[in-house]
């Protein structure tokens, strides 16, 4: 039988697993992401699965691949340094639509041109303006997103746009129509800046698992999944690096499906950076009507209905001073655990928290280290942030050694944000290593560390805790608490129409706390979730019991809990959507809009039978290029009309057509290539 290689990549850890037949789990491993070069931790974790089944890398006839890293990336406010070209919209559209806080001061050109709903062009293209603003910029960005007015009505300017970016700079464009054909521009534009962001990120990964593969001698051809849960070709998503954002997230839930059977639940994975929790019903998640939402960017991205919380394993621990008793929350971003850090560096990590420990003030930086990220581009730093860069150079260093004024705080964010330096400091990992929950990496390093924190001081003038014990079970609890909020809040967003507030505020009200803890006075009052909770994650077995008993509903921890992604990314189908639009500008006039220019008909049947064709051959082209052979069509006609004096008048036809198979897998050998 087939045997089926699966791997994902996190933000802490990359997972492998095998699987024979697609119905046997039988091997899994896991291996530190190593982001200087992604390859190694590849390669740690597909050899240990190798090794573990003892099987040949040519009895391998599939590999694919799922990944955290778009989603990590999106949440932690990081990417490569991009510009946006923005035809026919106005200024004030990149402030009241998000999109100047998404470009985090990279360059953007707001330029004439654009077409009207109709797919006629409503002011001619400036490329004189164009190619004076490419001359300025093209050595200071590493690719460009074009989102036109109108672009899926007809995407001449975006064409144009992208051919002359590519004449003068050689470097990638995201063009908005080719990522959605949905209207919303603005919206579009975002998907375009996120996509051209992420290219350069997702063509390393795939470049990388691509060669380890090559390196161990396995033919197969590396598919890649999707936000939906869907496989594309390595090829596909090297093209649309968007499309896998929520590509762990949707993987995991194709794999708690495949290995718990459960029809109906909360699917909750916790990873290093995020917990993405989404609802299963009838056994199929539900795809987001409005678009991925990562963080605080909307996208035009089709994918799993997801709520994506910065809070992970590796979540960063900040100190509450509000109050007598002060606390602690957790998050959004990331940051490495000092107890990972203390296994690389361990002679510099412990000379530095001995000596901390040792002073009779606590220093603001104290327990928090920096080192550089190799392998990322540098382009387009200001005089102080490259100076920075310079002197953390290669080697790991107290943060506190490094930052010799206030204003460099400002630097530094800029740099972690860009992915070129990480920061360590105290996360729910290390405090897991104090309390005996985890033993992977260095827990006296932790116990230091949270012997550090602890001695802040509260509003009441004590200090948080006493003890490295006690600081690790409020950290933990913290995360218990806001893992119940979280999985609250998914709870009441599905069931909105039921109520009139807003999830988060439902989630946090007075009477939901008190029936959580069963209040019992006059009024009795019990709350909790009504569904089981399936935790996925590594760490899901050692937090979720905890969760579930605070919640008052059962928690299933599959066997392969800490590999899902890794067994939905090789469980899944490929599934290819093209979807397209018929409108009508004059009575008897029926326009088809096409990449090639909209094109009229003088009926409505034959203008919706020529756009059925056109779609089906692009998916069906795109399916096969993805390596599915028994190909299934299905086509969607969402027909609108409008009623005018007493007839139905057709207004706009949307067109949706999906090609799904599985990927051709052979019994006896490697996919074929053709």
């Amino acid at each position: 039988m087939a045997v089926l290689l699966g791997v994902d990549t996190g933000g802490t850890y990359t997972d492998a697993v095998l699987i024979r037949g697609e119905e046997n789990i039988i091997a899994a491993a896991k291996a530190l992401t190593t982001r200087a070069d992604l390859a190694i931790g590849i390669g740690e974790a597909v050899r240990s699965v190798l090794e573990q089944a003892r099987i040949d890398p040519s009895e391998i006839s599939m590999a694919s691949l799922s990944t955290t890293l778009a989603t990590n990336a999106l949440v932690e406010g990081q990417g490569e340094r991009v510009a946006l070209i923005f035809i026919g919209f106005k200024e004030r559209d990149l402030e009241n639509h998000g999109l100047a806080e998404a470009l985090k001061g990279d360059p953007y050109l707001v330029l004439p041109g654009g077409h009207n709903h109709a797919g006629g062009e409503a002011v001619p293209l400036d490329e004189r303006a164009l190619i004076a603003f490419l001359e300025t910029h093209m050595d200071s960005v590493s690719g460009y997103a074009v989102a036109s007015q109108f672009a899926t009505r007809n995407p001449a300017h975006e064409q144009r746009t992208a051919q002359l970016i590519t004449q003068m700079t050689g470097q990638p464009v995201s063009a908005s129509h080719q990522l959605s054909a949905k209207l919303n521009g603005p919206k579009r534009a975002m998907t375009a800046v996120l996509n051209a962001r992420l290219i350069g990120m997702i063509d390393r990964l795939i470049g990388r698992a691509e060669d380890t593969l090559r390196d161990l001698k396995i033919k197969a051809p590396l598919m890649v999944v999707r936000g939906d849960g869907a496989l594309i070709s390595s090829a596909q998503a090297r093209e649309r690096p968007i499309e896998t954002i929520l590509s762990g997230p949707a993987a995991s839930i194709v794999g708690a499906r495949w290995m718990t059977g459960a029809a109906d639940g909360l699917v909750s994975d916790i990873g290093g950076t995020t917990t993405d929790i989404a609802v299963l019903r009838n056994g199929r998640p539900t795809i987001d009507p409005a678009g991925a939402r990562v963080g605080p960017y909307r996208t035009m991205v089709e994918a799993v209905a997801m709520r994506t919380t910065g809070l992970g394993g590796d979540s960063e621990v900040h100190f509450l001073s509000e109050g007598l008793q002060g606390g602690v929350s957790l998050g959004p971003g990331r940051v490495l655990p000092i107890s990972l850090l203390a296994t690389q560096a361990p002679d510099i990590v412990h000379p530095a928290l001995e000596a901390q420990l040792r002073a009779t003030t606590l220093g603001e930086h104290d327990g928090r280290f920096v080192r550089a990220v190799a392998g990322q581009s540098a382009q387009g730093l200001s005089e102080r942030e490259t100076a920075l860069l310079e002197r953390i150079g290669t080697d790991v260093h107290p943060l506190g050694d490094m930052l010799r004024a206030r204003v460099e705080q400002g630097a530094l964010k800029r740099l972690v944000e860009r992915g070129l330096v990480q920061v360590a400091a105290v996360t729910p990992s290390d405090a897991s290593h104090v309390l005996g929950r985890l033993s992977t990496w260095d827990a006296k390093a932790a116990e230091m560390a949270l012997h550090l924190f602890g001695r802040r001081r509260t509003g009441s003038g004590n200090v948080l805790a006493n003890d490295a014990q006690v600081m690790g079970q409020i950290i933990v609890d913290q995360l218990t608490k806001q893992t119940v909020l979280a999985l609250l809040e998914t709870a009441f967003d599905e069931e909105a129409e039921s109520f009139n507030q807003p999830p988060d505020v439902l989630a946090r009200h007075v009477l939901m706390q008190r029936g959580l803890s069963h209040h019992k006075g006059l009024v009795r009052i019990e709350s909790g979730l009504n569904v089981d909770v399936i935790g996925l994650g590594a760490s899901a077995v050692s937090y979720y019991p905890a969760v579930g008993e605070a919640l008052g509903t059962k928690v299933i921890l599959p066997e392969y809990a800490g590999v899902a992604n890794a067994v939905g990314a090789v469980v899944g189908q490929v599934t290819m959507r093209q979807s397209g639009t018929v409108t009508s500008p004059s009575e008897g006039k029926y326009r088809v809009h096409l990449t090639v220019g909209p094109q009229d008909y003088g009926d409505q049947d034959s203008a919706l039978a020529h756009l059925e064709t056109v779609l089906t051959d692009q998916a069906t082209q795109e399916a096969k290029a993805a390596g599915v052979v028994d190909i299934q069509i299905n086509i969607h006609r969402d027909i609108r009309t409008a009623g005018v004096e007493a007839r139905e008048v057709f207004v706009e036809a949307l067109i949706t057509v999906e090609a799904t198979g599985r990927p051709c897998v052979a019994q006896d050998g490697p996919l074929s290539t053709n």
